[in-house]
């Protein structure tokens, strides 16, 4: 009949159940979409900046969800009773999600990262010192922690499985970082950089030893100091009769 409708079905990639009356409970809804706004801002550096560093590292997120989509088939673990969710809970995707990016960054922060020391100052702008850098890292495992609660406040997970979740992601960081040292100290990484392809895409490998805020400002700062001193010059020009 023309009246007869199918059923609508609800995108539950962004759809996340949450108690109205309660405020923290909100906080935990937006929690939960981080992951979706991370993915959003790894398309965003790739294309802007063509760092390599940052597609290995979304690489290795790929690869966490690959390994979290396998175990929870393989498990096959409910949700908690007052299930708020589809699919198998074993082991919290949310949770290993965060978890791999958060332990990502602060190995990437403290042991891979080497920019200029401190004390060399650059056009204006003094370099992130170690300490600074843990703090950046505990902030990331920070957020990480946080989302992971939310998953269990949310009742999408039991604590079980959302620590499974944090230990497979945790794992899948310190693994893809020992992978991606073996292929950087290699050389295939610079083969793989010399490539035409690569050269097209203008594939760089900057982020290791440049500062994470100096990336571009000595251009700029270029350009402005011309450009300034161009209308220095313009000014002191005698004016002609």
């Amino acid at each position: 009949m023309a009246d007869d409708f199918a059923p609508l079905a609800s995108l539950s990639l962004t759809h996340v159940h949450y108690d109205p009356t309660d405020r923290i409970s909100y906080l935990c809804a937006w929690l939960a979409l981080i992951p979706q706004g991370l993915c959003v801002m790894y398309a965003t550096l790739i294309w802007s900046t063509r760092e390599i560093e940052i597609a290995l590292l979304f690489a290795g997120q790929l690869a966490c969800e690959a390994l979290n989509f396998a175990l929870k088939r393989l498990i096959k673990e409910e949700r908690p009773r007052r299930m708020n969710g589809k699919g198998y809970g074993m082991p919290s995707s949310h949770a290993q999600f965060v978890a791999y990016f958060a332990v990502s960054i602060a190995l990437f922060l403290l042991l891979r990262h080497q920019p200029p020391h401190p004390r060399v100052l650059r056009r204006n702008h003094t370099p992130m010192s170690l300490l600074e850098r843990a703090g950046w890292s505990a902030v990331g495992l920070g957020m990480a922690a946080a989302v992971a609660w939310s998953r269990v406040y949310l009742n999408y997970h039991t604590e079980r499985q959302v620590l499974v979740g944090c230990v497979a992601g945790t794992v899948s960081a310190l693994g893809w970082f020992v992978i991606t040292t073996v292929i950087r100290r290699s050389g295939w990484l610079a083969w793989a950089l010399e490539l035409p392809i690569a050269k097209f895409f203008r594939v760089r490998d900057l982020v290791v030893e440049e500062d994470l805020c100096q990336a571009g400002w000595e251009k700029w700062d270029d350009k402005m100091t011309a450009l300034k001193a161009s209308q220095k010059q313009q000014k002191q020009k005698p004016k002609h009769k």
